[in-house]
């Protein structure tokens, strides 16, 4: 048993001084590139803090994303949710696109003490307003952002995260330079305007009055104080889980399936750890299950 403990503890602190070296490293490059002029036809901003979400690489790495907010990044289009729906179910659901600014990534020490990577992201700040009270469009740039980080820094990122409850960053947010030339500020997101795609029939069709879906709720274990709640909710018209909308309160699961698919609204027998909560579609059986730790009594 002491042989595990200590082995245990060689590792945390070979992890700890492995973040360390990182960090050590991106603050000095940090600094190199603060004494360095602007590049050309670029200025500074710096971001305002928002909201941070934590998400996984394939490889377990922790990953914390930092969506930051500038008045000095450009604003998409502004779309209704049906226009947007419009477009996730067209042909070419890439024709809408988010200007951002990727920032380098940055170690840090997240509350266990462990070494994880951090990444900011900014946007316009009216549009930041948009997705923190839209739910519809919260998913969608979530999915997009993901998209960008993976495409910029090879990396393969889990579509299962969550969003800090007492904390609007990881870190420290640092000032990034940005293009100033009426080209795409970002390489990753085009900022020139786009001509919205027509309403397409299949849309007119599926549109109805949402059902309440066929559903199940699991004790595990069964009997006793349960540790955990397993939800099953069958919802075989999604086709996409960037339709789903998904609120998980203390006692109470609400989802909606759009454009007019599904709404659900039920409570559970039990209070749950919202932030330790997560959700998985599965596209062949068309089943979203929620797995939700249950607070002690």
């Amino acid at each position: 048993m002491e042989s595990d403990k200590s082995l245990l503890s060689t590792e945390l602190n070979e992890e700890m001084e492995e973040a360390l070296y990182e960090q050590m490293l991106l603050q000095a490059k940090q600094e190199i590139q603060s004494r360095l002029p602007n590049p050309p036809d670029s200025k500074q901003i710096r971001p305002q803090p928002g909201f941070c979400i934590k998400t996984r690489t394939s490889k377990n790495a922790k990953i914390f994303i930092n969506i930051c907010k500038s008045s000095q990044i450009p604003a998409p289009p502004d779309l209704s949710e049906q226009e947007l729906v419009t477009i996730l179910e067209s042909d070419d659901p890439s024709g809408y696109r988010v200007p951002m600014s990727i920032g380098e990534p940055h170690v840090e020490v997240d509350n266990s003490g462990s070494g994880c990577t951090a990444y900011d992201l900014v946007i316009n700040h009216s549009f930041f307003d948009k997705i923190k009270s839209n739910e519809l469009f919260k998913e969608f740039f979530i999915t997009v952002a993901m998209e960008g980080l993976e495409n910029k820094y090879e990396l393969e990122l889990s579509r299962e995260w969550r969003m800090l409850k007492n904390r609007k960053f990881m870190g420290s947010i640092s000032e990034q330079n940005i293009r100033t030339k009426s080209k795409p500020m970002i390489q990753e997101m085009d900022t020139r305007s786009t001509q919205l795609p027509p309403s397409k029939s299949l849309i007119s069709e599926i549109q109805s009055s949402p059902v309440v879906p066929e559903y199940s709720i699991m004790a595990e274990p069964p009997e006793g104080h349960p540790e955990f709640l397993v939800a099953e909710i069958s919802i075989p018209k999604v086709s996409s889980v960037r339709s789903i909308v998904l609120d998980l309160g203390e006692d109470r699961i609400v989802l909606l399936g759009r454009p007019d698919l599904y709404h659900l609204d039920i409570f559970m027998p039990y209070n749950i750890v919202q932030e330790e909560s997560g959700a998985q579609f599965n596209k062949d059986t068309k089943v979203l299950t929620i797995t939700m730790p249950v607070q002690s009594s």
